[in-house]
C-alpha cells in the first residue's frame, strides 16, 4: 500500500508537524482552530490520512505521526519554512512570502528544492 498523499493531506500533516512542535498532545480539535477549517473537513482529512496510513489516533482522540506521515510532515514544512525565508531575502513581505511558500511547498521538485537549500547554504554569510 503506497499511497501517494493529496495536496491538502500534506497540508493537514504540516499543520499537524507545527502543533506537535508546541504540544505533544493534539487532537483534531486543535487542528479545527489552528486552521478555521469546519471540523466536519478535518475529521474527513484526518481520517483519509489515517486510513492511508500516515497518522495514527488514540482512543483519545490524540493525533501521532506514522513514521512515513513524520517523514512527509517534515519534508513540507522544511520546503515552507526555507521558501518562506528565501523570498523575505528577495524583499517580499513576511506575510507574501508565507502565502506563496504555502503554495510552492507542494509542487517543487525535490532536485529544485534541493538546489535551493545548497544554494542557501553557500551564501549564507
Amino acid at each position: 500500500m503506497n499511497k501517494k498523499i493529496f495536496e491538502a493531506g500534506e497540508m493537514y500533516l504540516e499543520t499537524l508537524y507545527v502543533l506537535k512542535l508546541e504540544s505533544e498532545e493534539v487532537r483534531s480539535v486543535d487542528i479545527v482552530n489552528y486552521t478555521g477549517k469546519a471540523k466536519s473537513s478535518v475529521s474527513q482529512a484526518l481520517n483519509t490520512l489515517k486510513d492511508d496510513g500516515f497518522i495514527i489516533i488514540d482512543e483519545n482522540g490524540y493525533l501521532d505521526f506514522t513514521e512515513k506521515g513524520k517523514k512527509i510532515a517534515f519534508k513540507i514544512y522544511d520546503r515552507h519554512t526555507t521558501l518562506t525565508k528565501v523570498f523575505i531575502s528577495l524583499g517580499v513581505s513576511e506575510e507574501q512570502a508565507e502565502e506563496d511558500a504555502c503554495k510552492f511547498e507542494h509542487d517543487i521538485s525535490d532536485e529544485t528544492f534541493q538546489a535551493i537549500k545548497k544554494h542557501l547554504e553557500k551564501h549564507k554569510n
